[in-house]
């Protein structure tokens, strides 16, 4: 197969945890990625494969991942931004994934991140990768903003949740992309509190954006797979093996379809 196959893995909190049985089923195909770009949680799973973690690996730490592991309360949070310090989240990273640069990567890797400052979204290309991977999974009030070169840096979800783009920047010929939220929100049948309900809208306009974006002709998409992950909160650490084993699925089910798109 004579072109490059370009993966972009999207945000999804602990939804995002299909990417890895993804990548897990495309290896056993004989599908290995030319390049990735990752936003959030996809820039998490994204950056270690890129910088040459085993999958099985990847799998076995985010599998067994407690919630303390990266809960760091902070004292003021009104005043300091965030309920979280990142202090516990930066240490995991630089354990994993060290002090390696985007410019070392034998595998083509980006992350997306936003500045709030300018409200643009910054591509992290350059310079450290486990910095990059901290900005993109960066919470909005949940972990403390990523400073990095006058910028003031939070998940880049807000602007760019499948980095498709980014992707065929870096040189793909097929873009596949794995969005675990997906743009048609599960039904629910009651909103219980003030935080379900700022969720909610948040999801409502993030949905939104996302089709407004997918529907414009120079969309560079050739496959935009949405697992089902039903009952998975973005935002609880638990079914994280579902996850792992829906991910496993989709790329199974769809190897073939992704091989046509490279010999086509």
């Amino acid at each position: 197969m004579s072109k490059k196959l370009g993966l972009a893995l999207g945000g999804g909190g602990a939804r995002g945890v299909v990417h890895i049985g993804f990548l897990k089923a495309l290896e056993e195909e004989g599908l290995k990625p030319y390049c990735i770009s990752g936003t959030s949680m996809g820039a998490v799973v994204g950056g270690c494969y890129a910088c040459g973690i085993p999958i099985d690996d990847i799998r076995d730490i985010i599998l067994r991942l407690k919630t303390m592991d990266i809960v760091d309360i902070n004292a003021l949070p009104f005043s300091r931004l965030s309920i979280l310090r990142s202090n516990k989240l930066q240490k995991l990273l630089l354990k994993h994934i060290g002090d390696k640069k985007f410019e070392e990567l034998e595998l083509p890797f980006t992350c997306t991140a936003v500045d709030l400052y300018s409200e643009q979204l910054y591509v992290f290309k350059e310079g450290s990768v486990a910095k990059g991977v901290q900005a993109s999974a960066c919470i909005p009030a949940v972990f403390k903003p990523v400073e990095h070169e006058g910028m003031f840096l939070l998940d880049g979800g807000i602007l760019c949740r499948v980095p498709v783009r980014q992707v065929k920047e870096l040189g793909a010929d097929v873009v596949v992309g794995v969005d675990a939220i997906k743009c048609t929100a599960e039904p629910v049948s009651k909103i219980p509190n003030m935080v379900s309900m700022l969720l909610r809208v948040f999801d409502t306009v993030d949905n939104r954006l996302v089709s407004m974006e997918r529907a414009q002709p120079d969309y560079p998409c050739d496959m935009m797979l949405e697992p089902e992950l039903k009952g998975i909160s973005q935002f609880l650490v638990k079914n994280l093996d579902k996850a792992y084993e829906e991910g496993y699925q989709m790329g199974k089910d769809n190897a073939a379809r992704i091989r046509a798109l490279l010999e086509d």
